[in-house]
């Protein structure tokens, strides 16, 4: 009975599963990402994005932004759906609320996952963005919501934007299914 006890206690007080997204990209880049979310340190940003990824809201949004050496944003369920008009995609957001910022000591280095906002900190909603390397100038200033643990050679594989803010001409790169895992 004692080692049994000790058996639960053990096992209660060891990590909960992590939740994650596989990411399946088509375009220059094919292939699927995985990211492994860290509800610990960003919990209402997990949540939000959770919950947009079980609905199916990030299911055929592109990579609008893709800044070569810098990083890949993604995210934008209202104007950034393919195959329709994307001149605003990059401007908007889901339907629920903005989010206030979750900062943390973690830096912003190569297959970090963070959340995009406008230049106020608490503007989070939809879009995040996957770094390609260090961008430690973002430290602190937004929200770091994952990490890449698998697929970074998709990651590195997606079609770059072109001039100073990486708008993606012609036809964008592309998540085509945004599935949570456990």
């Amino acid at each position: 009975m004692l080692k049994s006890l000790s058996l639960v206690a053990l096992l209660a007080a060891g990590p909960a599963f992590a939740t994650g997204l596989e990411v399946q990209v088509e375009g220059e880049a094919n292939g699927t990402i995985k990211i492994d979310l860290f509800e610990d340190v960003a919990p209402k940003h997990v949540a939000q994005i959770t919950a947009l990824a079980t609905e199916g809201q990030y299911d055929g949004v592109v990579f609008h932004r893709v800044i070569e050496g810098f990083m890949a944003q993604t995210g934008d369920v209202e104007f950034g759906k393919a195959g329709g008009d994307m001149s605003a995609a990059g401007r908007g957001g889901s339907s629920r609320p903005d989010l206030p910022a979750e900062f943390s000591d973690l830096p912003f280095d190569r297959g970090v996952v963070g959340m995009a906002r406008s230049q106020n900190p608490n503007s989070a909603n939809s879009q995040f963005f996957i770094m390609f390397d260090a961008g430690h100038f973002l430290n602190g200033q937004y929200t770091v919501v994952g990490k890449v643990t698998g697929g970074m050679d998709v990651v590195d594989a997606i079609k770059l934007g072109t001039g100073g803010n990486g708008a993606v001409i012609g036809q964008p790169d592309a998540m085509t299914k945004v599935t949570v895992t456990e």
